[in-house]
């Protein structure tokens, strides 16, 4: 199963929601699959408006997150363009704060799902279960030039392994290969950060993406006429307890 997410879809679904809560913003969809139970890939980018406040919450899926723009804090640590961040299932997160210029993210999960669980109102939705939280280093996507001028492929840690969790940065010259590890978990995201992926399926740009299924083959991709800035997710599978969910 191999699924891409486009600027055209973004643009097409781009609106404005205001929560239960209050809290403001606009969303547009990225990436759609259905909303199936199972492998039902989701991405979608939130533009948090200046000064705005997210209130602490949980969801009952694994996702990263990826921020796009702007600047802000997620809970004490400060965010910005790349920066990538990791909430499992049912662990609580928060709040995020935008900086007086907003702050915009990708949310990516596996598996579909709506909604916030904010926090302490939504406590006892909480199930048991292993909390998981992983905060990735500022990680900015490369210029232009830079990427032109990359005279050979570095990859870039960014959440170190653990189990099938894992977040790296592949920065690849002109029309080199991408090779990035086999996916497993709940399956590998690739996100374009600069440059451009050229895949089978076609070419993606700055900020679209793919999924890979757990076991799907990842070669057969280079970087585009400019280079490639390639963020890529392992998704960890959700843990047995949460399994009926």
């Amino acid at each position: 199963m191999i699924t891409l997410g486009s600027a055209a879809l973004a643009d097409e679904t781009r609106h404005h929601r205001v929560l239960d809560n209050g809290f403001g913003f606009h969303r547009s969809e990225w990436m759609q699959s259905g909303r199936g139970p199972g492998l039902s890939p989701t991405v979608f980018l939130v533009e948090q408006p200046p000064g705005s406040v997210l209130a602490p919450h949980f969801h009952m899926q694994n996702q990263f997150q990826v921020f796009q723009a702007g600047s802000g804090l997620l809970g004490r640590h400060a965010v910005g363009p790349g920066s990538v961040h990791y909430a499992g299932a049912f662990t609580g997160y928060g709040p995020l704060a935008a900086g007086p210029e907003g702050l915009s993210y990708f949310t990516i999960r596996a598996v579909f799902e709506t909604g916030a669980n904010f926090l302490p109102a939504a406590r006892e939705r909480m199930r048991q279960g292993p909390r998981r939280h992983a905060q990735g280093p500022t990680h900015e996507p490369l210029a232009p030039e830079a990427l032109r001028g990359l005279a050979s492929a570095r990859r870039v840690p960014l959440i170190a392994p653990q189990g099938n969790l894992e977040a790296y940065a592949l920065q690849l010259p002109p029309l080199a290969p991408v090779e990035p590890g086999e996916p497993g978990g709940s399956g590998q995201f690739q996100l374009v950060l600069a440059g451009a992926l050229e895949t089978p399926q076609g070419r993606l740009q700055t900020w679209e993406s793919r999924y890979l299924s757990p076991g799907e083959e990842a070669t057969g991709c280079t970087a585009g006429a400019d280079g490639l800035h390639l963020l890529v997710l392992q998704m960890p599978a959700n843990a047995h307890e949460y399994a009926e969910e």
